[in-house]
């Protein structure tokens, strides 16, 4: 039925519009990526999402099924997700003592999600092997599974297949079957606004306290939103460098962040301090990013360059400066910092 302009569904979960309201509370950003997410699950369709890493994909799912009701089984696809680890198997003890039962199968993941109408979110589809894909794609098509000795297994209402993967080129993945999308609705999630980031990293748990270790930095010291968006900055800087293949997601820029307290503690020196911000960005960035093969210059030379554009002699209480806005010129070429003289380029 039809609610205020959305499908309601009243089995399986509550996906109306009132659902989009508490949402947007638990969501930062992404309302067109969640009303596209909640039309297709209120639909009664499978929903396949794309898009790089650390974009929020499982955050926006796990905050759909908690905010709907329904219930939610994570799977991580890999390799080694056969078909047996994804519907389940017989206990041999239960099955030597009292035959192929239904109480002796113990159920996997797909199975459990079936039974119960939960959503099966499956993380990196394009990992998973082909046989085990095509269990998918039975179930994406008949809503039921046939396992051998215990018989046909129809889907309970409210159950959902929910996909992520990463870019085809991306490292260990393969091509989707054409299959797959013919079953699902493809949602594409980008990277947030540099606002958004900067409130993500915001919001993520404190992490700064270096009362553990005894150092001089305070609790206290938390980093102005200008001073984070210049964090932010630096890491989106990493997606579009000529010299990077594949740039950090926003989990750099949080970790970033919650390393400078515990490194100015251990130095008895301030979070801001020069020599922590190199480092933390070195250590939080050094190993999220790809070089190309064809670069000169090693990751720690791209990230100190970057550091020295964005972080470099920046304070936790910087403002921003309408003069020096990071965002005043977004066509500034990717790794210009290497054919330039101007170490402090783009300071707050």
């Amino acid at each position: 039925m039809w609610a205020h302009g959305v499908l309601s569904n009243d089995s399986g979960g509550s996906f109306g519009a009132d659902l989009l309201g508490r949402l947007t509370t638990s969501v930062v950003g992404r309302r067109r990526e969640l009303e596209a997410a909640v039309a297709a699950l209120a639909a009664k369709r499978h929903l396949l999402l794309e898009g790089p890493p650390g974009t929020g994909k499982s955050t926006l799912l796990r905050s759909i099924a908690q905010g709907a009701g329904t219930g939610f089984v994570f799977v991580e696809g890999n390799a080694e997700l056969t078909p047996s680890r994804l519907i389940g198997v017989f206990d041999p003890a239960a099955v030597i003592s009292d035959g192929y039962t239904a109480d002796a199968f113990v159920p996997g993941p797909l199975m459990r999600a079936l039974q119960e109408g939960s959503l099966l979110y499956l993380e990196e589809v394009n990992r998973i092997p082909e046989e085990t894909l095509n269990v998918l794609i039975t179930v994406m098509s008949e809503h039921e599974l046939h396992v051998p000795r215990l018989g046909r297994v129809a889907a309970a209402d409210g159950f959902r297949l929910v996909a992520a993967m990463n870019p085809f080129d991306a490292i260990g993945t393969a091509r989707i079957a054409s299959a797959v999308y013919d079953r699902c609705c493809r949602l594409a999630m980008g990277y947030q606004s540099a606002e958004e980031e900067t409130d993500i990293v915001l919001a993520a748990p404190a992490g700064t306290s270096t009362e553990a270790s005894g150092g001089a930095a305070k609790p206290a010291d938390v980093p102005s939103r200008a001073f984070v968006r210049a964090v932010v900055d630096l890491v989106r800087a990493t997606r579009d460098h000529h010299d990077i293949r594949s740039g950090s997601s926003v989990r750099g820029a949080i970790d970033l962040v919650l390393l400078l307290g515990p490194l100015a503690g251990l130095r008895e020196v301030q979070p801001d301090d020069e020599s922590v911000t190199l480092d933390a960005t070195l250590l939080a960035l050094s190993g999220r990013i790809r070089v190309h093969e064809s670069s000169s210059h090693t990751p720690e030379e791209i990230l100190t360059k970057l550091w020295e554009q964005h972080l470099r002699g920046l304070t936790f209480n910087s403002e921003p400066s309408s003069a020096e806005d990071p965002s005043a010129d977004p066509d500034m070429a990717p790794g210009q910092e290497f054919s330039e003289s101007t170490g402090n380029q783009g300071k707050a």
